[in-house]
């Protein structure tokens, strides 16, 4: 043999033995690493940690808590152009190759040779899915091995379309997102099959980098991740160039509050969420639990735009405060300078109360920039609520200045005004008065500002609203709606109240001498409710008022109770007052329908009370038709005329209350169909200003309501029940011609005749 060809052959030989070794170790090691691969049950058995979520009584979502927020969707579910662009963004072969893409390898390795370093990755989907499922993040070869078997060995037991719809629902997309599904109603808030061309891309170019190219933290990188994304689908023939330039010009908008709900239910969602967590206390948050409340969604739109509405009007009533904060502008040139964005991450922006900072102020016109970079101007009547605060004469620590926090809305015909954020505090809350199952709920003014339930926590005075429980209680002694009592003022010394002299007052400081009890309600008069508590007894009263649901506790047997000086929930108001509107009996409110599992399983479910089993009767049927009509007088000429003189409506019923110094203001009322109370005040007491009373902060808020809840209901009224007789009233004045009377509590020397059906409109 030649020294030529021996040189030739021993370095082969040598190459062909280092092979043969190589090729040895892998075998080797292919065959202890294999078979210690993991099960895949966890695939074939795919159970994903899916939240908790809160729905309407007519499947509307409220909310959701987990820290995984997850829509799971099937493969045919996912529309194709979201597909396409997943492919073209991650995988592109992924339909041809066997788990691990050699062309796609072949095609990094020698862009990074290029490159002098590691900067393009190779990973398939089915790769992403075994390192998502059994591996962890770190990049070292050993890793990349065993994901490279693991891709193999869920390529041999898993079609393709079940990888893909794997992959679809587990990988992490940015704030807390879960799969595209999830991830496209948390930054468009829509389902998959509404996005656009555009939105599918920028969804599908997250898988590389969700910190770095999430739209709400980093929109200039998203930007550039879709416009690559929109580049591969066009160039893989997945869109057409028209398509293409359509997409690249279409404006995205992202919802940079990812916490935000279609709708503004929190106090519901939250109190859902507690009472699946006290049902359900292990996994709550991740075994897909569905909890369907008692809330009609249309109901609790306006509710909770009627209390806004509400608080905004008594914030205008009482003038403008001035400048929310103050932030250091002075090293900041540009009007667009990101800076402004993070000066404004400390306010919280509540629905259209949006904050803004001042850059330029006068008495004619105000700049100002709001989130993400818009450039406001207020001028003309968007500043008239705020010109006292622009004035140099203003308050140094309020005064309207570059650099001032302030918040802006949009008024009717789209122009900016300056607003700012009530103090003041609300709450709302309607039911249906026969079963109890609750059609809306507001808690508070804002849930983010404070998470304080107003309706099930805040226990306050009812003021004259607590007045219909007193002459219920004083129906049952004997008097009646005819029975004449005296107007005139009255004192009480301390021998008698057991602390200090008493001398209360109307609060009008009006007094009209012998008044009818009908006629007092109506115009609630004070006088009347402590000589009808005296009269039938405090401890008889604070007894019967349990009747409703009060607690004996929280109203002490003092004529005070006359006046409403105990404590009730707006939640116990409702209670009680739909008692009166359904006849007479008891229910129980409730605001959680039933619970069910991830497969629609009921696990839990109320089974209401209902008005009309004789078991829950709270009062007498006589007493309650009586009160009834009473009620309905209070919102015909007396204290809440504007209610049925708004809704055009006289099947309405229900009484103001004002509590002493104007602290708190109350609605309480009803339809035969619904029962709705309506509160207002500060949360640490104090006076809300002279003229705020039920009637003028609260009963606005009611009406708003009613308005939209009774749009299509017809007028409906209490049945006369049997006991009853009805008696001319001469001199009744604004009165009904034909009194009411129990039957044996009707006047001797008066002809009784057949009570009068309430479906008949009594006379003014």
């Amino acid at each position: 043999m030649s020294t030529a060809l021996r040189w030739l052959i021993y370095p082969m030989v040598v190459v062909l033995g280092i092979a043969a070794i190589a090729i040895a170790m892998v075998v080797i090691i292919l065959s202890l690493t294999y078979p210690n691969l993991p099960s895949l049950e966890i695939l074939t058995d795919y159970r994903p940690k899916i939240p908790l979520r809160v729905y309407t009584a007519d499947d509307y979502l409220l909310g959701e808590f987990g820290e995984e927020r997850r829509a799971v969707v099937r493969i045919q579910d996912v529309p194709a152009i979201m597909k396409q662009a997943i492919l073209a963004a991650e995988d592109e072969r992924f339909y041809q190759h066997g788990g691990v893409d050699t062309l796609g390898v072949l095609r990094a390795l020698h862009a990074n040779l290029l490159s002098g370093g590691k900067r393009q990755g190779a990973s398939t989907i089915t790769q992403q899915v075994a390192k998502n499922f059994f591996l962890s993040s770190e990049k070292t070869y050993t890793r990349k091995l065993y994901e490279a078997l693991l891709a193999f060995k869920i390529e041999s037991n898993l079609s393709k379309d079940q990888i893909f719809e794997l992959y679809i629902n587990q990988i992490f997309l940015g704030q807390r997102a879960y799969g595209f599904a999830a991830a496209a109603q948390i930054y468009f808030g829509k389902p998959l099959a509404d996005l656009t061309i555009a939105e599918v891309a920028m969804l599908a170019g997250l898988p590389k980098a969700p910190s770095a190219y999430n739209p709400v933290v980093n929109p200039k990188r998203a930007r550039v991740r879709q416009e690559y994304v929109l580049h591969r689908m066009n160039e893989l023939g997945f869109i057409t160039d028209r398509q293409y330039q359509a997409a690249l010009n279409q404006a995205l908008v992202i919802r940079r509050d990812v916490s935000e709900m279609p709708m503004h239910a929190e106090f519901v969602t939250e109190m859902a969420r507690q009472i699946a967590a006290e049902r359900f206390p292990d996994d709550v948050y991740t075994r897909g639990l569905r909890v369907y409340t008692t809330i009609l969604k249309d109901d609790q739109e306006a509710a909770y735009l009627s209390v806004r509405r509400g608080v905004m009007d008594y914030d205008r009533r009482h003038g403008y405060r001035g400048a929310e904060a103050y932030v250091d502008i002075d090293g900041i040139k540009s009007e667009q300078d990101e800076t402004l964005d993070e000066l404004l991450l400390d306010f919280h922006d509540p629905d259209d109360l949006h904050p803004a900072i001042v850059l330029q102020a006068d008495t004619r016109k105000i700049r100002a920039y709001r989130r993400g970079g818009e450039i406001v101007t207020i001028s003309g009547d968007g500043l008239k609520f705020a010109a006292r605060m622009i004035d140099e004469k203003a308050p140094p620590n309020k005064r309207l200045r570059r650099g001032a926090i302030i918040r802006v809305q949009t008024d009717e015909k789209n122009n900016w005004r300056i607003v700012q954020m009530p103090e003041v505090e609300a709450a709302f809350l309607a039911a249906d008065p026969h079963d109890g199952a609750i059609r809306a709920l507001v808690g508070g003014f804002d849930f983010n500002r404070n998470k304080f339930n107003h309706v099930t926590q805040a226990w306050r005075q009812p003021g004259s609203s607590f007045k219909p429980f007193i002459y219920s209680a004083a129906l049952e002694k004997g008097f009646t709606p005819a029975s004449v009592i005296n107007d005139e003022p009255i004192s009480f010394p301390s021998a008698v109240t057991g602390s200090q002299a008493w001398e209360p007052k109307n609060y009008d400081g009006k007094y009209e001498g012998p008044i009818r009890m009908r006629t007092a309600l109506a115009k609630s008069k004070n006088m009347v409710s402590i000589r009808l508590l005296q009269a039938s007894g405090v401890h008889f009263v604070q007894d019967y008022v349990t009747r409703f649901g009060f607690a004996a506790s929280k109203h002490p047997p003092y004529l005070t109770m006359a006046l409403g000086a105990g404590s009730v929930t707006p939640w116990e108001m409702v209670t009680a007052y739909a008692v009166f509107a359904n006849g007479g009996y008891r229910i129980r409110p409730y605001v959680v329908r039933e619970i069910q599992d991830d497969k629609k399983q009921v696990l839990a479910r109320v089974e209401p009370i209902t008005a009309g089993e004789e078991s829950l009767r709270a009062i007498d049927p006589r007493n309650a038709y009586l009160m009834d009509s009473m009620l309905r007088d209070v919102t015909i000429y007396g204290t809440a005329a504007r209610a049925s003189a708004t809704l055009k409506r006289r099947d309405l019923a229900g009484k103001t209350g004002t509590t002493n110094e104007h602290v708190d203001a109350w609605f309480c009322g009803y339809q035969q169909t619904v029962v709705g109370c309506s509160w207002i005040g500060f949360d640490q007491p104090r006076n809300m200003g002279a003229g705020e009373t039920g009637g003028t902060a609260a009963l606005p808020a009611w009406i708003s309501y009613m308005a939209r809840a009774l749009k299509d209901a017809p007028e409906a009224f209490l049945p006369a029940p049997e006991g009853l007789v009805s008696v001319a009233s001469p001199g009744s004045g604004k009165g009904p011609a034909q009194e009411l009377f129990y039957q044996e509590n009707a006047p001797v020397e008066l002809e009784p005749e057949p009570p009068v059906d309430q479906g008949s409109k009594p006379e003014d």
